[in-house]
């Protein structure tokens, strides 16, 4: 009797691949760490930061516990507080408003182009003027280089010019992806990163940095990551916090960049078989003119009136995960939806978060698993 097998589920991010790829490298590099028993703040933090600065031209990396903590550090530093107000898009990871909030400062939402997620500078001169009408002085604009697309820097940094705020670059799932030209890491007054381990660049925990070209700002960040200390450690001249970076996930990311070229080309392969063999029944992410992506997610939009439980349901049951980045935005959320919005609302991010859905994406995704999806996701739009 013949029986149908059901095929193998396919990862939506393949770590164990890659795991294998780097198998004795990273095996020598913990080793390393584990002999010298240096594990806070070693040298493989400082070496990291070295190379993270000469891969993407920033003159300070300064490395930190998470992304999240990148962007708390630099509002820190800023002395950012109750009063002030943080520009941010509102479809997008909490982790990027909710450092302003923890510092009592206001976020203020910022709607975002639909073709390409990111934020709208049209909108964001709304929301400027919004925070105004509320009392708050705006002081600062966190764009987002969403699913590893780079945000539109040069309008976002002109009305930040024309209006006296500072730039804050979320680059968590955008390093490694250029502008222009310009690899991300030197965009505004600091650019912040997360090595979380499903990023493009991911350690085997919890990691992240931050970069900038502001001696003062370096200075002040290094600081901060320890306490706030001085001249030693029992010398703090500002509070801090406890925001480094592990020695150990230092030493198996400097083993992850010495590959992360040759995967940023291969999520670049998956994203071209993806729209060529998407592009006629779904909306596939659109790249603006001069900009690279490193793909952190591959998003695409379903058409109107699909049901996106039942989808992704028909998908699953073929072995094919699928992921919501962000079934709702930061605005509609229980403990972020007091905050204000630009003016006229946000109505790209509330569609968006109606109708889009993420397929598996990394660099060890077979040609033949992606034909499976591509067939998976036109039946399951077809039936």
């Amino acid at each position: 009797m013949n029986q149908h097998l059901r095929s193998e589920p396919i990862p939506f991010i393949d770590v164990a691949s890659q795991r294998v790829r780097l198998g004795a490298s990273l095996d020598a590099a913990v080793k390393r760490v584990m002999d010298h028993c240096q594990f806070v703040n070693g040298p493989e933090v400082a070496e990291l930061e070295k190379q993270l600065a000469a891969y993407c031209g920033a003159k300070h990396v300064i490395g930190c516990a998470s992304g999240t903590d990148a962007l708390l550090m630099v509002l820190m530093a800023k002395n950012v507080g109750p009063g002030d107000a943080v520009l941010c898009p509102s479809f997008t990871f909490i982790a990027t408003a909710s450092p302003a909030a923890r510092m009592g400062a206001t976020p203020v939402y910022v709607d975002v182009d639909e073709a390409t997620f990111n934020m709208s500078p049209e909108s964001l001169r709304r929301a400027i003027a919004a925070a105004r009408k509320a009392g708050l002085k705006p002081v600062a604009v966190i764009p987002v280089d969403l699913f590893g697309q780079p945000a539109d820097h040069d309008a976002i940094a002109e009305i930040a010019k024309a209006e006296g705020l500072f730039v804050i670059d979320d680059a968590a799932q955008g390093f490694g992806a250029s502008y222009k030209g310009r690899k991300l890491g030197t965009f505004g007054l600091a650019t912040t990163t997360s090595f979380f381990p499903a990023k493009p660049l991911g350690c085997f925990g919890d990691g992240g940095a931050i970069l900038t070209d502001d001696d003062e700002l370096a200075a002040t960040l290094r600081s901060i990551r320890v306490h706030g200390q001085g001249v030693d450690k029992y010398d703090n001249v500002r509070l801090g916090l406890t925001g480094r970076i592990d020695t150990m996930q230092a030493a198996i990311l400097i083993e992850k960049l010495k590959i992360f070229d040759d995967e940023i080309a291969a999520r670049n392969k998956v994203a071209e078989r993806y729209a060529r063999g998407l592009s006629n029944v779904v909306t596939v992410p659109r790249l603006a003119p001069g900009n690279t992506s490193v793909w952190a997610q591959y998003t695409i939009r379903l058409p109107e009136g699909t049901d996106r439980d039942g989808f992704a349901a028909a998908l699953k049951a073929q072995g094919v995960p699928t992921a919501i980045y962000y079934g709702k935005s930061m605005h509609q959320q229980t403990a972020y939806k007091q905050y204000p919005v630009a003016d006229g609302g946000l109505p790209a991010c509330e569609s968006l978060s109606q109708d889009v859905i993420s397929l598996p994406m990394h660099a060890y995704l077979t040609e033949a698993d992606q034909e499976r999806i591509i067939a998976a996701v036109r039946g399951a739009l077809s039936a």
